[in-house]
């Protein structure tokens, strides 16, 4: 007896997952409670990025260290619940006793996922991250300088980069497609990219898959950053050498926006800077919205307030924010309405002291060094820290 099946027909490769490394990150978001805020202003902000609960402080492991420069820099690890390990950098003056104020340092977007927090550290020529680049940073390593000024500094790779990126190996149909075209078009440039180049081309594709599985799970990229900020934060503020009443953070460009949004939804925050990463919501159209990822335009945030205007849902007490008069993606209109919106909504101008101070800067979406050496004064005057360390003397004309 015998059958026939009719034809047969090559199988199609299954359809690879698109959130690869991620995948119990649904079920994590759909198991936990939206963030509960301090204060009602601070949670309509929660609710609009939908923040997922941070359900107690992870625990972290330390799994280097080492004493040079005059700081000591570890590097940490914890494991959230959902997605790979976190990899964070712990950077503090040596031989300094604490307690002392805490500063948590954000890093930026700038279309680099393959890397997070490392572009803020100054290792030792052994580490195998040292020959990390800093563009933006104007070659500085951002958390090694504050740590220098006497805080103890936190610096950790958020949601979807460095060491909490998603697995691009095998990219989703959507992604690989775009990518083979990028990879095209190096080939007839003449280019060998690296792998980081490669992991970045993809990711930058791929953002577009992450911000539509977040906005499905009603939550967005922001909200799930704002999530892995906040644990970051509790296990800084939960280290024995460091004041919990005394704690900031800062970032340039996307961790300026990053810093506003956590002042916003944590208490815990009493000082912080935003560099390159402040006009208003009104200014990016026509012609500015495509300058910008997901980390910022989540749906319907302008519906609940302008940008600058949510700085007055944070109860921290001092704010500096630093505008590059060519930032390329800004209009200057934009960023100096931001400065008086800024100014009248935290300078009453009645003789009580200002919690807001604004500065521009000459030149593009930098973080130059004489803008970092202002914002580490900023800190160090607002959140009580004992310089260790000499500012480094350079040439500044000062903010124009």
């Amino acid at each position: 007896m015998s059958s026939n099946a009719g034809p047969t027909h090559d199988a199609k490769p299954p359809r690879p997952s698109a959130i690869a490394g991620y995948e119990d990150w649904p079920a994590y978001v759909q198991q936990h409670p939206r963030y509960q805020a301090h204060s009602a202003e601070a949670q309509e902000l929660a609710d609009a990025l939908g923040v997922p609960d941070v359900p107690q402080p992870p625990e972290a492991s330390v799994h280097w260290e080492e004493t040079y420069d005059g700081v000591t820099t570890s590097q940490l690890s914890w494991q959230l619940g959902y997605g790979p390990r976190s990899t964070g950098w712990l950077i503090r003056p040596a031989g300094v006793p604490g307690p002392l104020p805490g500063v948590l340092a954000l890093h930026c977007h700038s279309g680099n996922k393959f890397g997070g927090a490392d572009r803020l550290v100054e290792l030792p020529a052994s580490h195998p991250l040292a020959a990390n680049a800093r563009p933006g940073y104007d070659g500085r390593a951002l958390a090694s300088e504050i740590a220098r000024q006497g805080f103890v500094v936190l610096a950790h790779d958020t949601f979807a980069w460095g060491s909490r990126r998603f697995d691009l190996s095998v990219p989703p149909w959507r992604t690989g497609s775009a990518l083979e075209a990028r990879q095209a078009q190096w080939r007839e440039d003449g280019v060998v990219p690296s792998e980081a180049e490669v992991y970045n081309a993809a990711a930058g594709f791929h953002e577009e898959t992450v911000a539509k599985t977040a906005g499905l799970l009603g939550t967005s990229l922001a909200g799930m950053v704002a999530h892995d900020d906040l644990a970051a934060l509790e296990v800084l503020a939960g280290l024995p050498d460091v004041d919990p009443d005394r704690l900031g953070s800062i970032g340039f460009s996307g961790g300026g926006g990053r810093s506003l949004a956590l002042a916003v939804l944590s208490p815990r925050i009493k000082s912080y800077v935003v560099t390159c990463m402040m006009t208003t919501f009104q200014s990016l159209l026509p012609a500015h919205l495509d300058a910008h990822s997901w980390l910022l335009q989540t749906p319907g945030l302008w519906k609940l307030d302008e940008w600058p205007a949510l700085t007055a849902r944070s109860g921290a007490d001092q704010l500096l924010v630093q505008y590059a008069l060519g930032d390329e993606l800004f209009p200057e209109d934009g960023m100096r309405a931001a400065h008086r919106m800024l100014g009248s909504l935290h300078n009453p101008g009645n003789g009580s002291p200002a919690a807001y101070i604004g500065s521009f800067w000459p030149g593009g979406h930098l973080f130059t060094a004489e803008m970092q050496q202002e914002a580490l004064a900023f800190l160090s005057s607002s959140l009580g820290a004992r310089d260790t360390q000499p500012l480094s003397p350079l040439s500044c004309q000062g903010p124009s």
